[in-house]
């Protein structure tokens, strides 16, 4: 059965640190190696991993230039077949979610990829996941990474994230996995994790610094597609402005585009 490894990217959120490392040690598996990269947190997160330091195989805390340079250094210590990351503050959807997967990761396929339970001020709404993606999916949406297996060797075999990028390299490395390399892929049609809405790329005042994000991974590695792009940026910059009037609608064609039900 492959391995799988499990990396928490962690700074200064010692309490959501504390309920995904509970989450991770909860589960009913054998085979997984749980890695914790902390960025040298001020508020007692390194307290927190010592407490349950038995039941975490490799940590660090130090300084780091940002969330992807810390990602980085969990893929570089993981040894498992697989990686996924559950960064503080999320969790697993219940305890048997690794024991349910596992089986399933045959090391046949570069990534296998789950839904999440987006959670937000109280409420949880389910993210369900389709089977294909072309070019328009990636304009606005992505892989999730805490509800992605990806195998570890397709990191050396692409990249891994870039550090020139604050907020959008997960999106890079999906849409150039699938839409550029061909990666393997599989959508296992179970909720992974439950994710938290409260991280930068869902802060809306950092919606123009990844909008500009974006257009440079397009220019990069899409050439041939930024016309395509930048058509599409200002088909939706009107559109925003228009439905920006109808808070009403506005909810309700958010909740037809992320949302599948209501748990």
């Amino acid at each position: 059965m492959p391995k799988i490894s499990v990396v928490t990217v962690n700074y200064n959120n010692a309490e959501g640190l504390r309920q995904t490392i509970q989450s991770v040690i909860e589960q009913e598996q054998d085979e997984v190696e749980y890695i914790v990269i902390d960025g040298n947190s001020g508020d007692g997160s390194a307290a927190v991993i010592r407490e349950f330091e038995s039941n975490v195989d490799h940590w660090i805390s130090e300084r780091d230039k940002g969330v992807y340079e810390a990602m980085n250094k969990g893929i570089d210590m993981a040894t498992g077949d697989y990686v996924l990351f559950l960064n503080s503050g999320d969790i697993f959807y219940n305890d048997n979610v690794l024991n349910e997967v596992a089986p399933i990761l045959s090391g046949d396929l570069d990534i296998y990829y789950g839904n999440l339970v987006f959670s937000h001020s109280g409420k949880d709404m389910i993210r369900e996941y389709p089977k294909s993606f072309d070019f328009g999916y990636f304009l606005e949406r992505s892989l999730p990474h805490p509800g992605s297996f990806i195998k570890r060797s397709l990191f050396d075999r692409i990249f891994k994230y870039s550090e020139n990028y604050r907020i959008v390299s997960d999106w890079e490395f999906f849409i150039c996995a699938i839409l550029k390399e061909k990666v393997t892929h599989r959508h296992l049609d179970k909720v992974i994790s439950t994710f938290e809405l409260d991280g930068m790329s869902n802060d809306p005042k950092n919606k123009a610094f990844i909008e500009e994000e974006r257009e440079q991974v397009i220019r990069k590695h899409f050439p041939e597609r930024y016309s395509e792009y930048k058509k599409w940026r200002l088909e939706k910059s009107k559109e925003d402005s228009s439905v920006g009037k109808n808070s009403d609608y506005t909810f309700t064609k958010k909740i037809k585009r992320w949302l599948k039900r209501f748990k």
